[in-house]
């Protein structure tokens, strides 16, 4: 066994001269046990919440998805349609049409995002999962029927009772208006809600899904969209098709997939996760504090030893050694504790969803989602471990030669 561990290990779990010695490293243990435990607590939260918001994005954003450069839209054969559809990789193509218009339900009125989609949709996206009221369908009695996301529907105080219809007011692209009938300048559709949605806020309160047909038939298209939506096969190669896609598309197209079509979510999901890590890790760090003191205290209580071990032989290294490992073993056995005990609590919550979530029935998980990964923990303890040694180092540096020095002279 290395000398200066064993030493240490002495030191660390014998009855000091001063219990204070004691209590300030029992302090120091548990200092690093909590901070490391919160640690891998609020990462594997934020993973879970990472999981949880993906899950639902991924219930309405496909997985690639085309669209132009100029312009708002673009035919299907332009972008070569019929040729990605018959890559290997690709499960299905859907045509979509967007555009804002103004929806009156009874007296209310609001400015929607009306998406228009082709039979297809429902296999690209996961909204059909996502229904709160009502059901996903797009065609009732042979006429079309409108799916609206939740926040449109309470600001609309829509009710699927079928008594009143949304009505769709899209401008004219074309003709002359009268300023005397202002209305002759919109075109206009009414169409009875199906059922509500409900996946995330910024979709809940924006859209409302219609058949492609009708919104074309709104905007005066023929056979326009403004993007080509793909779902792509589980054990398909997203690099390889986004590649042969954009060879296909052109210049002119863009081919965005999950993470480029919401890409400052992903970066301000990222973004948040870090900068906990980094105030947990300050915390930490302040923690760690007691380790100086307590190794500072052990420096002064072993004075004898230290000029005992000089006597015998020992060097100055072997001696800063002893109180270097010292240090790094409160941080080890606090590190051991914190990630134990973060596992724990994190595996109790994941599997037994214990801590519920309060005003049940308003978010879409009734508990806090946790998603425990272990590249966490092996980030969680590099990292205590660093400040451990850093914390150790300071003190235990401060037994300078010329310190031993006066000890020799003893």
């Amino acid at each position: 066994m290395n000398l200066s561990f064993y030493i240490a290990k002495r030191y660390l779990f014998s009855k000091k001269k001063r219990n204070a010695i004691n209590v300030i490293s029992l302090i120091s243990i548990l200092g690093v046990t909590v901070g490391v435990a919160a640690l891998v607590v609020v990462l594997s939260v934020f993973n879970g919440f990472d999981h949880v918001i993906k899950s639902l994005i991924n219930s309405f954003d496909p997985d690639i998805k085309i669209t132009t450069v100029q312009g708002k839209t673009f035919l299907p054969e332009d972008a070569g349609k019929t040729l990605i559809a018959d890559l290997e990789g690709i499960a299905t193509v859907s045509e979509v049409l967007e555009e804002n218009s103004l929806v009156r339900y009874d007296e209310k009125q609001f400015i929607a995002t009306i998406k228009g989609v082709d039979e297809n949709f429902i296999d690209v996206t996961g909204i059909d999962t996502m229904i709160r009221e009502g059901d996903f369908i797009l065609e009732q009695q042979g006429k079309p029927v409108a799916v609206v996301g939740h926040g449109v529907a309470y600001s609309l105080r829509i009710g699927l009772n079928f008594l009143q219809p949304l009505v769709f007011y899209v401008p004219k692209r074309t003709g002359t208006y009268s300023m005397i009938n202002p209305e002759n300048a919109f075109n206009r559709k009414a169409v009875f809600p199906s059922g509500v949605f409900s996946i995330e806020q910024n979709y809940d309160s924006r859209y409302i899904l219609l058949p492609v047909e009708v919104v074309r038939e709104l905007l005066e298209y023929e056979n326009e969209v403004s993007a080509l939506e793909i779902k792509l096969e589980d054990d398909a190669d997203i690099r390889n098709l986004k590649e042969k896609i954009r060879g296909i598309a052109g210049e002119n197209f863009k081919v965005q997939d999950r993470y480029e079509q919401n890409e400052v979510f992903y970066r301000i999901m990222r973004s948040e996760k870090w900068a906990t890590f980094m105030i947990l890790t300050l915390i930490l760090i302040i923690a760690s504090f007691n380790i100086i003191g307590s190794l500072t205290m052990l420096i002064i209580d072993k004075k004898d030893d230290i000029t005992t071990l000089k006597n015998l032989g020992a060097s100055n290294g072997l001696i800063r050694n002893i109180f270097l490992m010292e240090g790094w073993m409160i941080s080890i056995t606090g590190s051991f504790l914190g990630v134990f005990l973060g596992t724990l609590i994190s595996l109790l919550q994941q599997y037994f969803e214990i801590i519920k979530i309060g005003g049940s029935g308003t978010f879409v998980i009734s508990a806090y989602p946790v998603d425990y990964q272990f590249t966490d923990i092996i980030l969680v303890w590099g990292t205590i471990l660093f400040i451990g040694f850093i914390a150790a180092y300071i003190p235990a540096r401060k037994i300078s030669t010329a310190d031993l020095s006066v000890h020799e002279e003893h």
